[in-house]
């Protein structure tokens, strides 16, 4: 598209839809090559123009992937254009390093660097020069790029034998492993110095404080006014000493206000310095017109003074997002020190704290407005809580062009606080009316209760005195069967005195028998064992009480009373006797007796059986 060319409107709504859905600016590169790669992909789908692709890509999103590896070539190789790093090596590298002390780091910045050929290029020719001890001690290399992807691949460091085909064989022996698959792995310890990142050139902040900035053939892309802006960073971000190594491609020309020459043939350039204000009015002063000089610089004293003494804090950062002020209420309130002011305010705490202001200051600088934060809360050093509302306003150079962002912390922490008292009193009114006129019912319920319970209390008070009535009639009952069950009491003591004769009575008789007595009962559990019983087999009768005949270890085979004791307890006999082999407790043998009569405790079913247990004398 040629300069006089007017722009496609449905190109520019393409390129507005993927800024603004995916937050990729593409406005700033070269249309001609913009176009042609937009084609590359329109082509591929048999899509006639870019209405119709736009429309597409809103239906397919995958189709965003495929359209940014077109546009964002990444053509990189190690050591790509060797002369130019011989020369770097050669000649900038001992540059560099004369204007620094031995302590001092060195920042170095790849720019677009793709799948990370170049940054590790950058590692091998610097730790070539430094040796591996101090480069691991001194050096710090960012890369940047803004394919997501290709920064993937970058971090992994593993490559083909066709990517390092290019790598000199004693570099590629020392500073590659070669994997079990055959790919270059590139050294980890080098590795761990390189710090790969995403960053857009034309919108990010750049990295600051650099010795050596590398951009090859990647600003060749954008326009000239985007080119502008992009070296404009660049000269910020490098020291004063700092050299930019660019492609072959690239000339800047154009830019030789802020740039000059080291060796145009590979590329290298120094940055000139511009001097700030103060060293505009000392330049004035020197060149004889002191009147000038004294009012500009009381000017600028008085400007500085009322800045300072500010009650609200205040910041100024230019549009590159460097802090180019801070006035003393922001310094104390956020811990910003002198050594602060002139860095990147990404990489300050305040950026951060008390709220992020990177995509505050994204979206002050693209809508060229002014922008508040409302009640934003902040815990100070001293564990305080205070209230702000954040003011955010462009700077504008001649009404139009943003040249940097004013920030002001307006402190509303008092009002905040009689807002809250007032809200929280108004709460507690509201509670409190809702807590009275709640009051005020339940008392009116409680009077209806009080009221109920009292005529309740009446009849309660003339049920007690009928149940008080009843009471006493049941004492009266109760007395009277009181008398009763003390005259049972005195039969049942009667009967008590009779049944222990009785049983006195019938001890003595067992006890006089010259036979043993055993009475058991249907399971042949022992309920009597009379003194012979002892006397022959030994055992007392408080040992085996309620336990069983047939469980006994005496010298009776007492297995031989079971069917006989059974016949009499099944009334098939009412008197059967046996006669059995046994040794009594003194250990002689003898004949014993045994006559079994059934015992029925005046029942119709018999309850045990009697055993009558004598010693059989021997026939003449």
């Amino acid at each position: 598209m040629s300069p006089q060319e007017p722009p496609d409107p449905q190109f520019e709504s393409l390129l507005d839809f993927l800024r603004l859905s995916r937050g990729f600016d593409f406005t700033g590169y070269k249309r001609s090559s913009l176009i042609r790669r937009v084609n590359k992909r329109r082509y591929a789908l048999s899509i006639d123009n870019f209405g119709d692709y736009l429309d597409y890509l809103q239906v397919h999103p995958d189709e965003f992937e495929l359209l940014f590896n077109t546009i964002l070539i990444n053509v990189t190789s190690f050591f790509r254009d060797k002369p130019a790093w011989d020369y770097l090596s050669s000649e900038i590298l001992p540059r560099i390093m004369l204007n620094k002390n031995f302590t001092e780091p060195i920042r170095v910045w790849s720019a677009g660097c793709a799948s990370g050929e170049e940054a590790y290029t950058l590692a091998m020719a610097i730790a070539e020069y430094l040796g591996t001890e101090t480069f691991h001690q001194r050096v710090k290399i960012y890369a940047t790029d803004i394919d997501g992807e290709a920064l993937v691949q970058a971090r992994q460091a593993t490559y083909s034998l066709d990517d390092v085909k290019n790598v000199p064989e004693e570099l590629r022996s020392k500073y590659f492993t070669q994997s079990n698959h055959g790919d270059y792995v590139f050294n980890s310890d080098l590795r761990r110095a390189v710090i790969f990142g995403l960053h857009d050139l034309v919108q990010d902040a750049p990295i600051s404080r650099l010795d050596l900035l590398v951009c090859r053939n990647t600003i060749m892309y954008f326009n000239a006014e985007t080119q502008g802006r992009i070296l404009a960073r660049f000269h910020f971000a490098l020291n004063d000493d700092g050299v930019l190594f660019l492609g072959k491609a690239e000339m800047l020309l154009t830019h030789a206000n802020i740039f000059s020459s080291l060796d145009m043939k590979y590329r290298f350039f120094t940055k000139v310095s511009r001097p700030d204000i103060r060293e505009h009015l000392l330049a004035v002063g020197q060149g004889g017109d002191e009147q000038v000089a004294t009012r500009l610089g009381k000017l600028m004293r008085m400007r500085d003074l009322a800045f300072d003494t500010s009650p609200e804090a205040q910041l100024i950062v230019d549009i590159t997002g460097v802090l180019l002020a801070a006035n003393e209420r922001a310094k104390k309130l956020f811990g910003i020190t002198p050594r602060d002011v002139g860095n990147m305010i990404h990489e300050l705490e305040i950026c951060y704290q008390p709220l992020n202001l990177r995509p505050l200051f994204d979206r002050v600088i693209a809508e060229n407005r002014p922008l508040m934060v409302p009640a934003v809360e902040f815990h100070t050093s001293s564990g305080d809580c205070i209230f702000m509302d954040v003011h955010i306003d462009p700077l504008n150079d001649n009404g139009s062009h943003i040249t940097g962002i004013n920030v002001i912390f307006i402190d509303i922490s008092r009002s905040k606080n009689l807002e809250e008292q007032l809200k929280n009193s108004t709460a507690e009114l509201e509670t409190t009316n809702e807590e009275l006129q709640s009051t005020n019912e339940e008392l009116e319920t409680t009077n209806e209760e009080l009221q109920s319970t009292v005529e309740e209390l009446e009849t309660t008070n003339e049920e007690l005195q009928s149940t008080n009535e009843e009471l006493e009639t049941m004492n009266e009952e109760l007395q009277s069967t009181n008398e009763e069950l003390e005259t049972i009491n005195d039969e049942l003591n009667q009967r008590t005195g009779e049944l222990n004769t009785s049983k006195s009575f019938l001890e003595t008789i067992l006890g006089n028998l010259k036979v043993g007595i055993v009475v058991v009962d249907r399971d042949f559990r022992i309920l009597t064992w009379n003194s012979m019983a002892e006397d022959l087999w030994g055992l007392r009768s408080d040992e085996i009480m309620g336990t069983s005949l047939l469980g006994l270890d005496i010298g009776l085979p007492v297995e031989n009373l079971k069917h006989p004791i059974r016949n009499v307890l099944d009334k098939k006999m009412d008197i059967q006797a046996v006669m059995l082999k046994a040794i009594n407790r003194r250990g002689k043998s003898i004949q014993c007796r045994v006559t079994c009569t059934p015992f029925d405790g005046g029942s119709q079913e018999r309850q045990g059986v009697v055993l009558m247990m004598e010693e059989a004398q021997d026939n003449p």
